[in-house]
């Protein structure tokens, strides 16, 4: 499973694995429970690759995020994202210290929680985030 090949959808629960292309969208393989289903230019789709968490100094890609909880939690999963919102405030602080409260929600930091656990779940290797950032910037060259 590659970084690179994992989206949110709008309107749907979970994280979704992109598994082919078609004239009119997407087939993707739900990490939640597996099912299969196509997902058409109608949709609003994000890949995680192109999120970024706003700080103070620049924006940091989701996957340095990722990478930095997995580190911490010794690639197991975090804390729930249901817990009180002092409590995700601050575990995110340690994730990632200096992060911009004014712009970066509870609600974002639940979403952030809640993709990394699905992701642990599904068997997904946070060390291969980096790798693929760097084998993508050296064939740029």
């Amino acid at each position: 499973m590659e970084f690179s090949k994992i989206i949110a959808v709008s309107g749907k629960p979970g994280l979704f694995e992109i598994l082919s292309q078609t004239k009119t969208g997407v087939i993707v393989k739900s990490l939640v429970d597996g099912k299969r289903m196509p997902i058409t230019a109608t949709h609003n789709v994000s890949l995680l690759e192109n999120i970024a968490i706003f700080t103070y100094e620049e924006d940091v890609p989701l996957g340095d995020v990722f990478t930095n909880i997995a580190q911490k939690e010794d690639n197991k999963e975090a804390i729930s994202h249901k817990e009180s919102n002092d409590t995700l405030k601050s575990y995110f602080s340690e994730v990632l210290p200096d992060f911009d409260e004014e712009r970066v929600y509870t609600s974002n930091i639940k979403k952030v929680l809640q993709w990394y656990n699905i992701l642990v779940q599904a068997g997904f290797d946070f060390a291969t985030i980096n790798v693929e950032e760097t084998v993508s910037s050296e064939e740029e060259e």
